[in-house]
């Protein structure tokens, strides 16, 4: 899942199209355990185009022998390829959060940015990305010879423009920005009931319990997806919003 102008522009260059909203569903018999996904997004209100891709694919068991190796590597080459490509994507850049479920026992989530993954076991939320927040990295971004600015009604920026520490290209600030996700591994246990992807335009109006309250009685993947994307849009979120949801029966 991406975020922000350069997923547009990624996709006009790779000749799909652009839609203010989106939604499906799928299902998977590869493991012990019957896992569907659902997923829905919806543009926001602000003028430019649906900034928000997303992408929900099953694979075969056993696909990676080291998926957190993989990930840090799939998301350096994402990061190298933006950036050598900026003269047709431009000087955008992208957050992103991805899941790589093994065998429907092993979960591996990586993020850059601030959109979220969430898990839901018994009915407790647990978050298994990081927010990276300028203010929590100020350090690791003054020592690249960056600043962080907070000015009155704003949010922490980068060099006072950009309001995440990391992220994919951004090629006029990659100097002070990085790329390298966050990576956790989470074991699926019987207790764990579904898990949530999504982009900030969720966040900002939901706390990850009330996502998880919103959806637990939902046993259809794609509904819950639409629902929680329909309760961030009755909350007046403005941005755009994309939801996966991935449920264990």
């Amino acid at each position: 899942m991406m975020g922000r102008d350069i997923i547009q522009r990624m996709k006009e260059v790779a000749g799909f199209g652009s839609s203010t909203s989106d939604t499906g569903k799928g299902k998977s018999k590869q493991s012990a355990r019957r896992i569907t996904h659902g997923f829905h997004l919806v543009k926001g209100k602000s003028r430019h185009a649906m900034e928000d891709y997303l992408v929900a694919q099953f694979r075969q068991p056993n696909f990676w022998t080291n998926p957190e190796e993989a990930v840090m590597k799939a998301y350096q080459m994402t990061d190298e390829t933006i950036l050598d490509k900026s003269g047709e994507l431009g000087r955008g850049g992208s957050t992103a959060v991805t899941a790589i479920l093994i065998d429907g026992e092993k979960l591996v989530i990586a993020n850059v940015g601030d959109s979220r993954a969430v898990l839901c076991r018994k009915g407790a939320a647990k978050q298994l990305s990081v927010d990276h927040e300028p203010d929590k990295e100020r350090s690791e971004i003054e020592n690249k010879g960056g600043f962080v600015t907070l000015l009155p009604g704003d949010v922490p920026r980068v060099d006072g423009r950009l309001a995440v520490a990391r992220a994919f290209g951004d090629k006029s600030l990659k100097k002070h920005l990085s790329s390298k996700p966050h990576v956790k591994v989470q074991m699926i246990d019987s207790n764990v009931e579904f898990f949530i992807l999504a982009s900030d335009g969720l966040w900002k109006v939901m706390t990850n319990q009330e996502a998880v309250d919103a959806i637990r009685n939902i046993k259809d993947a794609q509904t819950a997806a639409k629902r929680l994307t329909e309760e961030a849009v009755s909350r007046k979120s403005k941005d755009d919003i994309s939801c996966i949801v991935v449920r264990f029966h």
